[in-house]
């Protein structure tokens, strides 16, 4: 067996039919890490001219020194302990000439699998074994982290969308359920944009996420080119809404003049026409303020709000959420709730099995994201648990230097 450098379209035939697979192990994902001032090439193992392995291998300079991430692992079988030790040691000494010190990997070896209540419903039995068999070889493992420390989220919330359209929504949480069902009724509307408009993404979440504008539409352009990448956004029709609510307000406007009437005819002795009267004059006050508010929604916004927006890749039967966010000034009409519950339903319709919704913390201990956990496992999504980072050193000298000079700087900034 020997390693070699591959082609993109080499490496792109082989991602494409190998699985598991990510879309962080694509030619696209490559080219945008190349946009954001990383290298890259493409390595694969060979035998016989048969290709039995490959990886992306994305270099960053860091304190002058050229590390190396395969960002979700390599594509080779994890269970094949002597496919595993062939591709290590050629790729070690590949990278020791190229003056690489270190690669870091975040494989995809699921290690359990959690319900959204975090009981286990399936567990790696082969884990502990590949485990070891990884430090065996030299992965130094980085430890269990519980939230967002590692290269990518060592858990994610993942949907089974292989169902009828309508067991999907009767899976979702009651409550979100009935936020879904106002959005409809508020005049919600989701549309399938393009980059154009994915400054919507980029305002909402520019003070909140490292990547800018350019970024999201360098990935959008490169996934792009062969339709694996979709942009979403949910809008408010101020318009279509300050109609639902002078409808609302004309209602309960009539039932209380009715009750009204009603009490003179009693001479407002009937307790039960008084009790029901209280109960609609405070829904028509509720009424009176939702219609205040809407003529203003459409003073200041003639052409709607935007209210969520969302970045998805397909990949292989999976369709991944790559970035979503929601306008925390309107977060009341659930305009996020009902986005993604369009999404799950759409990519069912067309095939797809599993809707990734992302990095989550430690289900079993969400610390500060339990918000996060909780709105993502609403959808009825199970964790996928994974191992978490390795670091193997493919330079001892070089990765020394590096480290003292890591730690040097690191003096510096206390």
């Amino acid at each position: 067996m020997e390693i070699k450098e591959l082609t993109n379209e080499e490496f792109k035939l082989f991602s494409k039919m190998f699985k598991p697979s990510s879309i962080y192990q694509t030619v696209e994902y490559a080219f945008t890490m190349n946009s954001e001032n990383c290298n890259s090439f493409f390595v694969g193992l060979t035998d016989n001219n048969v290709l039995k392995a490959a990886s992306l291998v994305v270099i960053q300079k860091m304190n002058g020194f050229n590390y190396a991430f395969a960002p979700r692992g390599f594509l080779l079988n994890y269970n094949d302990f002597e496919l595993l030790e062939a591709f290590t040691k050629e790729l070690k000494r590949y990278l020791k000439k190229k003056d690489v010190v270190a690669i870091k990997i975040n494989p995809l070896i699921v290690k359990n699998i959690y319900d959204k209540n975090g009981k286990i419903i399936k567990q790696n039995t082969a884990y502990n074994v590949i485990f070891e068999k990884l430090k065996n070889l030299g992965y130094y493992h980085l430890g269990y982290n519980n939230f967002f420390e590692a290269l990518k989220p060592r858990f994610e919330a993942i949907v089974n969308i292989d169902l009828p359209y309508t067991k999907i929504f009767a899976n979702i949480d009651k409550s979100f359920r009935s936020k879904i069902r106002k959005s409809v009724k508020e005049e919600i509307k989701v549309y399938h944009g393009n980059i154009s408009h994915l400054e919507y993404l980029y305002f909402q979440t520019k003070n909140k996420y490292p990547r800018d504008l350019e970024y999201f539409k360098n990935l959008y352009s490169f996934f792009d080119k062969d339709n694996l990448i979709d942009f979403y956004y949910s809008k408010l029709d101020t318009t279509g809404y300050l109609k639902i609510c002078q409808n609302e307000y004309n209602k309960y406007e009539k039932m209380s003049k009715d009750l009204n009437t009603q009490l003179i005819d009693n001479n407002g002795s009937n307790e039960k026409i008084l009790t029901k009267k209280l109960e609609i004059d405070k829904e028509f006050e509720k009424c009176r303020n939702d219609l205040a508010v809407a003529t203003n929604y459409l003073k200041d916004y003639p052409d709607g709000i935007v209210l969520s927006a969302a970045l998805v890749i397909k990949w292989q039967d999976e369709v991944y959420l790559i970035i979503d966010s929601y306008n925390t000034g309107f977060k009341k009409f659930s305009g996020k709730h009902l986005l993604l519950w369009k999404l799950l339903g759409r990519y069912s319709k067309l095939g797809y099995k599993k809707f990734n919704l992302g990095g989550v913390s430690n289900v079993l201990k969400p610390g500060k994201y339990k918000g996060l956990n909780d709105f993502k496992l609403s959808f009825n999504a199970r964790v996928y648990e994974y191992a978490g980072d390795f670091e193997l050193i493919t330079n001892t000298p070089l990765y020394f230097m590096y480290r003292r000079s890591s730690d040097f700087n690191n003096m510096l900034r206390k």
